[in-house]
């Protein structure tokens, strides 16, 4: 038990700092927190049937119609009864009218020039009625509810609640939200509403909206959210009743005491200690809502519009973004405000909630405990492969039963914290056993990674029992790259500029060979040697060098376009640059290859100085890429031309080498099929000395060639016509012998 005690030591601390981080709740681990509960609601937003909740929008289109915001009172009015001719139940403004209406006549004409004319109408005008009257008379008749705002300053028309208040338990106040200040309409309008609602929709540090205040504390005066007062107005309640967690003269585990629910008439709504209601969104519902300026062009009543308003809670407001009433919420990034009351309106009345009570942090810490401390037991005891796997279980297993409470009941609850502790557990045990591990490792690292590969680094990092000479005989692909006149390219450049050149050449070119399963071998210069197969096991090390040659032939051409623009802007002469490549597989001996003072991981065999001759002979064929029969043979999907059989310096068998030109697309093309048929058919009438077959049929690759092979035809031209002027006799075997490259 002796040796256990450092690991359950560190585990038990690991858990206490778990433990006192949850107590903390700094923002970081609340918003992960908050951003799963958003993840819930998009996977499963509230799915509710057709509520009577409507939304009359002041949105662009309204705007453009009868003009710009704000409109007259007058207009407002005749919106207001419209809705009421077609049967709205309750009305609610999502906005305040803090000012009196400007086009009101009398104010108006206070505007214009003082001239005898205006001085004349002046007295008419007086007698025409103010639009804030008209307004106001409009609301007194009707079940109204207007909004009004917080502010910042202390009192300014603070406004009043209208209705009566109940309390189950002890007095709220002092848990509510508490204002500073409220801001109403202008006096002779909100004296006419029926009753009045915040508007106020905080948001989280993030900018987010997430819960709802129900009620607010204005200098100890109680007062309903705008969604609160239009579901009252809508059921002509008298009286908001509101429960606290002391009602029933006990509280649950980790309950604080506040607020618990709020009653609205017939409604039931469970709330946070402070009186909020967690928000679940339901996804945007086509006709829910309607544009004001349909209800402004239509009858009263109006046979479409009626069974759209006709006993419902219809909430005014605007979805013009130039009028600032957007946020952002888990489902939407630009909501409108009246949206968002809307939705707090229908989730009562559908009994959809969600609820995180104030028990649910005390049962996370508690359940944070039990993991943690099962954990502290299992790896030391089992292992740490074994504390891996019971800590994925366990902390999926909170993931699951998040979303499982979710799903079924609507709770919140997080699995974030969870995860962690079972995280922080797990590293703290195991972090001794690591950092020994890892002191070898970086040691072996600091003493090799001067001159082995990086991925060479890691396997003796792994397992330093492979540092011995020696190595193994398995096929591989080989490939060489170099640039064709890089002498007098280099002349031309200073060595500044030489050494951007080559680096911003080789960058690129390594990184295709890498993305492809390659290991890069060397670099001579400007010459690039990687190889397939080794020393990681690669069933298509054969296609996966070809179609690196492919990736580094295209990248060329888009690096010469770089270039051409980068000389042309500072004066100079563009270049073309070309690369020729070199490809071959067959059987290399590969591993660590030097002397006991220093060694790398490389290739020896005849496949290697093959490879490198082909690369040579892209200059002799004017073609880009040279493969070997052997690479051939293992790629079927790509297009290859045949263009010889060559003898090279150092072989004294002849090798049948082909010309790489494209991918799949090129393969499977009708001209390409056709190609690939004519020049076997110049091959072979070349060999058999038919030169004027071979000529028809070089004649008819050159119609077929795009370019690809230009340089082939044209070795060929020359050839035929210089053997035709001197036959090379019966024996010739049609081997090319290969000048050294």
């Amino acid at each position: 038990m002796k040796r256990h005690l450092l690991p359950i030591s560190i585990g038990l601390l690991a858990l206490a700092l778990a433990v006192l981080l949850r107590i903390a709740d700094p923002w970081p681990i609340e918003a992960a927190r908050l951003t799963v509960f958003d993840s819930y609601q998009r996977l499963k937003p509230r799915d509710d049937p057709p509520l009577p909740v409507r939304i009359v929008d002041i949105g662009d289109a309204s705007l453009e119609r009868y003009g710009q915001w704000p409109w007259p009172r007058t207009l407002l009015s005749e919106l207001v009864e419209k809705l009421l001719d077609n049967g709205a139940a309750a009305i609610a403004f999502s906005m305040i009218f803090p000012e009196p209406d400007r086009t009101s006549p009398a104010r108006a004409i206070a505007n214009w020039p003082n001239t005898p004319e205006v001085s004349s109408l002046a007295e008419a005008i007086a007698q025409l009625p103010d639009h804030d009257e008209v307004f106001a008379d409009t609301l007194a008749a009707a079940t109204v509810v207007l909004g009004f705002s917080a502010t910042t300053s202390e009192g300014r028309s603070a406004p009043t609640y209208s209705g009566g208040m109940a309390f189950a338990g002890s007095d709220p106040t002092p848990y509510l939200p508490r204002l500073a200040g409220g801001l109403t309409s202008v006096p002779v309008i909100d004296e006419a509403a029926w009753g009045r609602g915040s508007l106020l929709l905080p948001a989280d540090i993030d900018g987010t909206v997430r819960r709802a205040p129900l009620l607010l504390n204005l200098d100890g005066d109680i007062l309903p959210s705008l969604s609160v007062e239009a579901l009252r107005a809508a059921q002509m309640a008298s009286t908001l009743v509101t429960r606290t967690a002391d009602a029933s003269g006990s509280q649950a585990f980790g309950e604080t005491g506040g607020l618990t629910s709020v009653r609205v008439g017939e409604f039931a709504v469970p709330t946070t200690a402070n009186g909020e209601m967690w928000l679940y969104f339901a996804s945007a519902e086509d006709g829910q809502s309607i544009p004001a300026w349909r209800v402004l062009d239509a009858a009263a009543p109006d046979p479409e519009l009626s069974p759209l308003v006709a006993g419902h809670i219809v909430l005014i407001g605007t979805s013009a973004a130039g009028l600032l009433d957007l946020h952002a919420t888990p489902l939407d990034p630009a909501m409108p405000g009246v949206a968002i009351h809307a939705q707090a309106i229908e989730q009562m009345i559908s009994g959809t909630f969600l609820e995180r009570p104030d028990w649910a942090g005390g049962a996370e810490i508690l359940l944070l405990v039990v993991i943690g401390l099962l954990l502290i037991l299992i790896i030391p005891l089992f292992g740490v492969v074994a504390g891996a796997v019971v800590g994925a279980i366990l902390a999926l297993g909170s993931i699951y039963g998040s979303w499982l409470v979710f799903d079924r009941a609507g709770f919140l609850l997080d699995p974030v914290y969870p995860s962690i502790a079972v995280l922080l557990v797990y590293v703290m045990v195991s972090f001794l056993s690591y950092m020994r591990t890892e002191r070898e490792r970086g040691r072996v690292r600091s003493a090799f990674s001067r001159y082995l590969s990086p991925q060479l680094v890691e396997r003796v990092a792994d397992n330093p029992k492979q540092l011995r000479l020696g190595g193994e005989s398995r096929e591989l692909t080989l490939l060489f790259s170099d640039i064709r006149g890089f002498t007098s390219i280099s002349e031309r450049m200073t060595p500044e500029e030489l050494t951007g050149f080559i680096n911003s050449f080789l960058t690129p070119m390594t990184e295709i060979i890498l993305e492809r399963a390659g290991t890069i071998d060397k670099y001579m210069g400007d010459a690039i040697m990687a190889f397939w197969n080794a020393p990681l096991d690669d069933p298509s090390h054969a296609e996966h060098a070809c179609r690196a040659a492919l990736a580094m032939r295209d990248r060329l051409a888009e690096l010469n376009a770089e270039w051409h623009r980068s000389a042309e802007a500072e004066g100079k002469a563009p270049t073309e640059t070309r690369i020729g490549i070199g490809l071959n597989t067959g059987d290399c001996v590969v591993g660590n290859l030097g002397s006991d003072q220093r060694f790398d991981y490389s290739v020896l065999g005849d496949a290697v100085n093959l490879a490198s001759r082909l690369e040579g002979q892209t200059k002799t064929y004017g073609v880009d890429i040279v493969v070997g029969e052997s690479t051939r043979q293992q790629v079927a999907s790509l297009a290859f031309v045949e263009i010889d059989l060559i003898r090279v310096k150092g072989r004294s068998a002849p090798a049948r080498v082909f010309a790489l030109i494209g991918d799949e697309a090129l393969a499977e093309s009708d001209r390409f099929g056709e190609l690939e048929r004519h020049n076997g058919l110049m091959l072979e009438a070349y060999r058999r000395q038919d030169w004027a077959e071979a000529s028809a049929s070089l004649a008819r690759c050159r119609d077929l060639d795009d370019g690809l092979v230009l340089g082939v035809c044209q070795l060929y031209e020359e050839r035929i016509e210089s053997l035709k002027a001197d036959p090379p006799g019966a024996d010739w075997d049609g081997v090319y012998t290969a000048v050294s490259k």
